[in-house]
């Protein structure tokens, strides 16, 4: 039952996508394939993995890789791979420093996994945000960006006045979760744990670490992602075709 409830969901979203001309219906059901797929080979490899400290290390890692390929393949930037992980990388690296080695998440496989993977995942979708309407407000808005060196801006100056306020919105989502957490939304580390035995204070207070961690990170992604487009660092032709 739980699998025809899964098929005919996936397959009700991809009909959305299709007929309402919101993208590809066909990706909807690879993405919704891939998933299981990839669900289904974690559950098999993760139990040896956290047996040690190096297998976790390199699953991170290969979580950070994934992470960077499939923003940089987002933004339209595969070539710029390594500035896209990057800038991924500047807001989880000081993120998971800070909560490991302030002892805040025990530094135990089973622990270090699930926040990485959190706050790699939130990290790479707002740098894939925040570049793509950067990119796109360039694009759209070249005379102003022109207008702007014509009055003796430089070139990062005047690209940052005209994509910065748009590539912000990356946040909105982040923000939206961490100001109605607890009244719309109970997320999944909150009730896991209660599931797991844990008091509902414990359960509050590492929520609140997992929010405010992807807030932080996010946000040091976006500021990281706009000024590199804007230096043609990521994607760096905007000029629109003619």
């Amino acid at each position: 039952m739980l699998i025809a409830v899964l098929c005919l969901l996936l397959l009700l979203a991809a009909v959305v996508v299709w007929r309402g001309a919101l993208g590809s219906g066909s990706a909807v059901l690879v993405a919704g394939a891939r998933a299981a797929v990839q669900l289904a080979a974690v559950s098999l490899v993760i139990a040896a993995i956290l047996r040690s400290g190096w297998w976790t290390a390199g699953f991170v890692l290969l979580m950070f890789s994934v992470a960077a390929g499939t923003s940089a393949r987002r933004i339209g930037a595969p070539r710029d791979v390594l500035w896209v992980a990057a800038t991924i990388g500047a807001g989880v690296l000081p993120v998971l420093t800070l909560v490991l080695v302030s002892g805040a998440v025990p530094l135990r496989p089973i622990a270090v996994v699930p926040i990485a993977g959190i706050v790699i995942g939130g990290a790479m979708s707002a740098t894939s945000q925040a570049a793509r309407r950067a990119v796109d407000d360039l694009r759209n808005r070249y005379g102003e960006y022109e207008a702007a060196l014509a009055l003796g801006l430089r070139q990062r100056p005047a690209a940052l006045e005209i994509c910065r306020p748009a590539a912000g919105h990356a946040l909105i989502s982040a923000l939206d979760q961490t100001r109605t957490v607890g009244l719309v939304t109970l997320p999944g580390a909150f009730v896991g744990m209660l599931l797991g035995g844990a008091s509902p204070v414990q359960a509050g207070v590492t929520q609140l670490l997992v929010l405010i961690g992807l807030l932080a990170a996010e946000s040091v992604s976006v500021l990281v992602a706009v000024h590199l487009v804007a230096a043609r660092r990521v994607h760096g032709e905007w000029r629109p075709a003619h």
